[in-house]
């Protein structure tokens, strides 16, 4: 199964050329808004209807107020062309993924929440075994370094992480790391477009022996 990961495009590809490799398994995540307004999930939502995918999946990120301020009409637009995942999971082709749109309180955006406790009990949610985690904010350590150096990813992420072991953990947020790790037999991979002027991210995983090919790995571009 060929899956296709982007995220942090805020509109981007509207004013770039911005080419989806083919593949099985869509993913946006998050971040496909700018400003959070709901005009702008329906652009994003016309732009992905458009990509050749059996499975499209999407979560949002801080950028993507609609899921969070207009629950109801944002997931009802979502509906139409994908699977929208909000600490929930969906089994494609016997795939199994989870996503969730949280991360460390970050500038007064969407789905913040503060370090400690109420980070982890979202992170408890996620099942042991997720073969695909999708979360919009990066654990503490990976793809989580900031141009000014510091490291803003989750630690509770982390932890759970290293207790679930899922083959393949996949997030944006952070523009400047884009990248793909190994940690603890896990691939983890930054997937940010950086608004389209990073590629995309594709990676091949065979269902039965759990095993991640990577196929696209964009440059870092920080």
């Amino acid at each position: 199964m060929r899956l296709v990961f982007v995220a942090d495009t805020h509109l981007a590809h509207e004013e770039r050329r911005f080419l989806v490799p083919q593949g099985d398994v869509f993913v946006h995540a998050g971040d496909l808004c700018s400003y959070g307004r709901l005009y702008e999930l329906e652009r994003a939502v016309r732009w992905i209807r458009d990509l050749d995918f059996r499975h499209k999946i999407v979560v949002a990120g801080n950028h993507d107020w609609p899921f969070a301020r207009e629950a109801e009409a944002a997931r009802a637009l979502v509906s139409e062309v994908a699977t929208y995942l909000e600490d929930s999971g969906v089994t494609l082709e016997g795939v199994k993924f989870w996503g969730s749109p949280w991360q460390p309180a970050f500038g007064g955006w969407a789905f913040n929440l503060p370090r400690g406790r109420a980070l982890a009990e979202k992170w408890e949610m996620i099942p042991v075994d997720t073969d695909v985690l999708i979360t919009h904010g990066p654990p503490r350590g990976f793809g989580d370094r900031t141009f000014r150096g510091k490291k803003e990813g989750c630690d509770e992420l982390l932890r759970c992480l290293e207790k679930v072991h899922p083959p393949i953990h996949v997030f944006g947020h952070i523009h400047e790391d884009g990248g793909l790790w190994n940690h603890q037999g896990t691939t983890v991979a930054n997937v940010t477009t950086w608004d389209c002027e990073r590629g995309a991210t594709a990676l091949d995983f065979d269902v039965e022996s759990r095993r991640v090919i990577p196929v696209i790995v964009p440059p870092r571009r920080g």
